[in-house]
């Protein structure tokens, strides 16, 4: 089984600032990621004018956008650190603005229905990384249909439940082969639990190609209080344990291994049952 790519969703937690978000390419690269993911999003150009007219709650959702000016130098410098750079456009302008600068369009799950922006990422040529959070099965083939009308070759999908913080009893990760047949996509695993067991699961058992979490630095993202988004350090020690289990499946041939070849001798003889075996003990008695 190969190796599934990590990547480090910074969502809303960069709390506009530059360095911050520096810094979260930073912590991405160090704790093994493959990849940094930000969202481009204007709120006037998210929510309707109705609910923004009657909700402060959503109105202060201004804090949390990502000035559109720090994208080219986010992305110079994931690339810089390793990593490759993608941005979820949450309005059509900013498909083309993010066009020189991401490795990969990623569409989020509330988007998955709307064709014009699925569209507009396909026909970019580059590939896209699409959430299925709250799609029926149907809704998801749709939305492939589009981007492979539209031109769109490369295309992943991440089994996602948009549940802030997703219950285990709830993840589901069976989708994640339905997704598979169904499409013939590669189908990762966009993760919501906070649960080391449940990203282990989605990858050992259900091969998740992917892997994406929400990431925070220190508690104090903004959206960290949700739930839903990991700290650094139990990060790395997933990615790392995930990877080093990987090693473990060896090649198939049962043969002695490296670390038991010096303890093969030492086996009962079929002579006589006793250790180790007679010739070892023949050479003990000689060099008395």
């Amino acid at each position: 089984m190969n190796t599934p790519a990590f990547v480090a969703e910074v969502s809303s937690n960069h709390n506009r600032q530059f360095e911050r978000c520096r810094e979260f390419i930073d912590a991405s690269a160090r704790i093994g990621c493959d990849a940094v993911k930000f969202q481009l999003f204007k709120i006037d150009q998210l929510f309707a004018p109705e609910i923004l007219t009657r909700s402060e709650r959503h109105r202060a959702r201004r804090q949390w956008e990502l000035p559109e000016e720090f994208i080219p130098d986010l992305s110079a410098y994931s690339h810089e650190r390793g990593l490759a750079f993608s941005c979820t456009p949450f309005y059509l302008q900013a498909v083309d603005l993010l066009a020189d600068h991401v490795d990969f369009y990623k569409i989020a799950s509330y988007e998955l229905l709307w064709s014009d922006l699925l569209r507009a990422c396909a026909q970019t040529g580059k590939p896209v990384v699409l959430s299925t959070g709250m799609a029926t099965l149907a809704e998801v083939e749709g939305a492939v249909e589009v981007m492979i009308s539209a031109g769109c070759r490369d295309i992943q999908l991440l089994h996602c439940v948009s549940g802030y913080p997703t219950p285990v009893d709830q993840c589901n990760l069976a989708a994640i082969q339905t997704l598979r047949e169904a499409t013939a996509c590669q189908v990762g695993w966009s993760d919501h639990s906070v649960s080391s067991a449940v990203v282990q699961r989605a990858v050992h058992r259900w091969g998740a190609h992917m892997v994406e979490f929400h990431l925070d630095l220190d508690g104090q993202g903004d959206e960290f209080k949700t739930g839903h988004c990991w700290l650094p350090q139990p990060m790395m020690n997933l990615i790392d344990s995930i990877r080093a289990v990987q090693t473990a499946d060896g090649d198939g041939i049962k043969q002695p291994a490296a670390a038991e070849l010096a303890d093969r001798d030492w086996r009962a003889d079929p002579g006589d049952g006793l250790r180790p075996m007679k010739a070892i003990r023949e050479k003990a008695m000689s060099t008395c």
